[in-house]
């Protein structure tokens, strides 16, 4: 009996072992089905696979859009960048050294930075002493000649004392272009602290050029005066040693004669 009984539980489990795959094998192979109150709703693994892939490409074109977007917004912002103005101009500064060392300049005494006042002055106190000139005259072209030598050393002497006055200046502006320059935050910026910094090198050289013109406008003077000074001298040693009408006696009263 008790054998029976175990032969018919084997033949049972492995009947069900047989039917199991059948019964599985519609959920893999046919659509699924699921009944609600409105109707039946079919459920496609392939169709829901072939979403979820659309689904992930749509996605990653989202997020490379948003990608670019980012860069083209980051360019649009270095390019702002690049394009910002300098807050910093030393412009008014370095005009303002130059009005300086322009107006030393045109206060010159005498005999100004001017060719035609130059050559006549020159033909009128510096030339070849004329035989009428008198010994007044003669006197009065070279106290002339003297105080415009005076003159170009003095202006020679203001014009150094304004280039100095300009050095401090000058140091704190090249300070501050130095700061913006380094502290730029684009190109454009960049640039015109580089072209501001030109422009005050420009200014110094204008007024190392005003200092060697002014020096030399005052050594030019010295050197006219005495060579003036020659040629005036050997006119008056000239006429000390031209014969003369000599020494004529003449009536002359020292003493009262007691009137």
């Amino acid at each position: 009996m008790t054998i029976h009984r175990s032969r018919t539980r084997a033949v049972l489990l492995a009947a069900t072992m047989l039917a199991a795959p059948l019964a599985l094998s519609p959920i893999l192979t046919a659509p699924a089905y699921a009944q609600f109150g409105f109707g039946r709703i079919v459920f496609d693994p392939s169709n829901y696979a072939e979403n979820v892939l659309t689904a992930a490409r749509t996605l990653e074109q989202i997020n490379n859009q948003i990608t670019s977007l980012q860069n083209e917004a980051q360019m649009l912002i270095n390019q702002a960048r690049n394009l910002a103005s300098l807050p910093h101009s030393s412009l008014q500064q370095i005009q303002q050294s130059v009005q300086r060392t322009q107006q030393l300049l045109g206060q010159a005494q005498n005999i100004a930075f001017d060719v035609q006042r130059i050559d006549q002055i020159f033909q009128q106190q510096y030339g070849n002493v004329s035989l009428s000139t008198t010994d007044q005259q003669l006197v009065a072209d070279a106290r002339s000649r003297w105080q415009n030598t005076v003159g170009g050393l003095q202006d020679a002497m203001r014009v150094q004392a304004g280039v100095v006055g300009n050095i401090d200046t000058n140091r704190a502006e090249m300070s501050a272009l130095v700061g913006q320059s380094q502290g730029a935050t684009g190109a454009l910026q960049a640039t015109q602290a580089g072209n501001q910094l030109l422009a005050l090198q420009s200014q110094q050289l204008s007024d190392l050029i005003a200092l060697m013109s002014a020096n030399g406008r005052a050594g030019a003077l010295t050197e006219a005066e005495r060579a003036a000074a020659a040629e005036q001298g050997r006119e008056q040693r000239r006429r000390f040693l031209t014969p003369g009408s000599g020494y004529q006696p003449g009536n002359a009263q020292m003493f009262n004669n007691g009137n």
